[in-house]
C-alpha cells in the first residue's frame, strides 16, 4: 500500500498502547515514549474505549539518545520475532542494507500481527540543543538496515513524560503542544505525503491543528488547564534550551496567530482535528477559533511575558 493510499482508522488509544507495551522487551519500556495523537488520546480518554482517535501510526520516541540505538535494535528484533511485519511504501518497498545511505534508510515502521490498521514508527531525540534539523542514525538488524530520525523540538516532548501502568511512557500533552508551536512559526507550503480523508493538507496546519485539539481537550478536562502551561513550558524550555529559551518563547505564538488569521488554513486544521484526535467530538471552525484565542491569552502571551 502506498502512503497516498493510507486510510486512518479509528482506534482505541488504550488498546493500542497495551499491545505495544506487551510486545517490546521489558527492559526497553523505560526508553520508549508514545507521542502524537495516541499519546494525547490515552491521556484524555484512554480508559474510555468508546472514545477513539483516528490515526494510522503510533509514534514511539526512543530516549535518551545514548540508549536509542540499542533500544531500537532490541525492539525491532523482538517485534519481528513476534510476527510484526515491515510496512512497505512506494519509496521503501523493503528495508535498507549496508550500501543504503543513512539519509535514504527507511524508518522502522511495523504493523502488528494480523492487523494493518496502524503501525509503529520509531524515532529519537536530537543529539544536542542546537541540532534542530532532520537527522538519521542507522539501525542494523537481522531484517535489514533502518533509520532512526530525529528533528526539531522532540527534546521537549521527552520532558517529564507520564509513566503509565503499562510500563511505557506517554508525552505530556502540553509538551507536544509547545514542540509543535516552535516547529511551525509560519504556515509553510509543504504538504503531508498522503491525503487526510481525501484532502491535501499542509503539514503546518496539521501540526498546529493538533495544538488546538490538545488545548480543547485540556480545557474540557480542566477549565483552567491552559493557565498552568506558561510555567510548565518555561521549565521545559530552560531545561532543554538553556541558552536561547527566551528567543524560543518569544516566537512560540507566531504560527498559531497566522493560522487563526487564515480561514483556509484554519479549515485545514479543523479537518485534521475531525479526522484525527477529535474524531469522537469534531469541532467547527468557530470553536477552534475560540480555543486558539484562549490559547494565546492564557498560555502563549504569559510565556512571552516571562521571556521579556
Amino acid at each position: 500500500m502506498s502512503e497516498t493510499e493510507d486510510v486512518m482508522k479509528l482506534v482505541s488509544p488504550g488498546t493500542v498502547l497495551a499491545q505495544i507495551a506487551a510486545s517490546i522487551p521489558a527492559d526497553c519500556r523505560k526508553n520508549l515514549i508514545i507521542i502524537g495523537s495516541l499519546a494525547a488520546g490515552y491521556h484524555f480518554f484512554g480508559n474510555n474505549k468508546a472514545l477513539m482517535v483516528r490515526t494510522k501510526d503510533a509514534d514511539c520516541l526512543l530516549s535518551p539518545r545514548i540508549k536509542a540505538i540499542p533500544a531500537g535494535i532490541a525492539i525491532t528484533e523482538r517485534l519481528f520475532q513476534g510476527n510484526w511485519h515491515y510496512r512497505p511504501s512506494e519509496k521503501w518497498p523493503t528495508p535498507g542494507n549496508a550500501t543504503t545511505k543513512d539519509k535514504d534508510l527507511p524508518a522502522v515502521r511495523l504493523t502488528p500481527p494480523g492487523n494493518t490498521d496502524w503501525f509503529i514508527e520509531l524515532i529519537t531525540v536530537p543529539e544536542s540543543p542546537t541540532d534542530r534539523g532532520q537527522r538519521w542514525i542507522r539501525l542494523e538488524t537481522s531484517a535489514g538496515h533502518f533509520g532512526l530520525c530525529s528533528f526539531g523540538f522532540l527534546s521537549l516532548v521527552n520532558y517529564e513524560p507520564i509513566h503509565t501502568p503499562l510500563g511505557i511512557y506517554v508525552a505530556q500533552p502540553q509538551m507536544m503542544a509547545i514542540a509543535n508551536l516552535l516547529e511551525h512559526p509560519e504556515i509553510r507550503p509543504e504538504t503531508m505525503r498522503g491525503l487526510i480523508a481525501g484532502r491535501e493538507i499542509k503539514r503546518s496546519n496539521k501540526d498546529l491543528g493538533r495544538v488546538l485539539a490538545i488545548a480543547r481537550l485540556s480545557i474540557a478536562q480542566d477549565e483552567d488547564a491552559l493557565l498552568k502551561w506558561p510555567t510548565q513550558w518555561q521549565q521545559a524550555l530552560q531545561a532543554r534550551f538553556p541558552n536561547d529559551w527566551r528567543d524560543l518563547a518569544l516566537r512560540a505564538g507566531a504560527g498559531i496567530r497566522k493560522l487563526l488569521d487564515s480561514p483556509n488554513d484554519l479549515d485545514e486544521a479543523r479537518h485534521t482535528c475531525e479526522f484525527g484526535l477529535l474524531a469522537s467530538q469534531p469541532p467547527n471552525a468557530d470553536q477552534l477559533q475560540i480555543v486558539g484565542r484562549r490559547l494565546l491569552v492564557d498560555a502563549i502571551e504569559p510565556l512571552q511575558g516571562r521571556a521579556n
